[in-house]
């Protein structure tokens, strides 16, 4: 999936929807990504899309983004942590 803005959603990154600036990619059925929390066992039957948990509104499955969902910054990759 890719942001409104363009880039390519990754695991790790945070965003924002409406007043929730915390939210954060926990797995991407795109790219095969998925954080322990969220394994590629329970939920590779979505096939695609993205899950992204926000604090505010909880775990949401996105096919595509909505206009309103906002990328603010890429997760540190694996070489600069």
């Amino acid at each position: 999936m890719k942001y409104p803005s363009g880039e390519l959603a990754n695991l790790g990154d945070k965003v924002a929807l409406g007043d929730d600036d915390a939210g954060e990619v926990v797995c991407s059925l795109d790219t095969g990504e998925f954080s322990p929390r969220y394994p590629q066992a329970a939920w590779a039957y979505l096939e695609r899309g993205v899950l992204i948990n926000f604090p505010k509104y909880g775990l949401i499955h996105y096919l595509a983004a909505e206009p309103d969902l906002e990328f603010l910054e890429r997760a540190p990759t694996r070489l600069e942590k």
